[in-house]
């Protein structure tokens, strides 16, 4: 159930990121006591902007659940444009731990699908 979900997950994320930029997938599964998969992307834009996508996915219930995301995105001089992810370490914001990094500040937002990320992005991308 959760290789068939990710399997579709990454076929969606593969034909929305990947027009005229290019694109590396990194997959990796390891056991503990359930199965967790890291997914990692790198896209980079025709202009040299760069957006790095990680998530960290594990089977719950019969479920896919994000335990963990990291999505970065920079320019071509490689400064920060904005950075999503959930590390608690800014428990006093809004949403926490969801949180975006911008530059010179920090705020809290709603958990964002990879998808709506990957659109953000070509959007602020030259």
């Amino acid at each position: 159930m959760l290789l068939d979900y990710l399997s579709r997950y990454l076929m969606e994320v593969e034909s929305t990121s990947s027009a005229g930029e290019s694109a590396m997938w990194s997959v990796t599964k390891r056991r503990l006591w359930r199965l967790v998969v890291n997914l990692r992307r790198r896209v980079r834009f025709q202009k040299g902007h760069m957006l790095e996508l990680n998530e960290a996915v594990i089977g719950e219930a019969g479920q896919p659940k994000r335990l963990g995301y990291r999505y970065h995105f920079q320019d071509e001089q490689n400064r920060l444009v904005f950075r999503y992810d959930n590390t608690p370490h800014f428990p006093g914001l809004e949403n926490f731990p969801h949180h975006k990094h911008i530059p010179d500040k920090v705020v809290g937002v709603v958990e964002l699908s990879i998808l709506k990320v990957i659109e953000e992005a070509r959007r602020l991308a030259p």
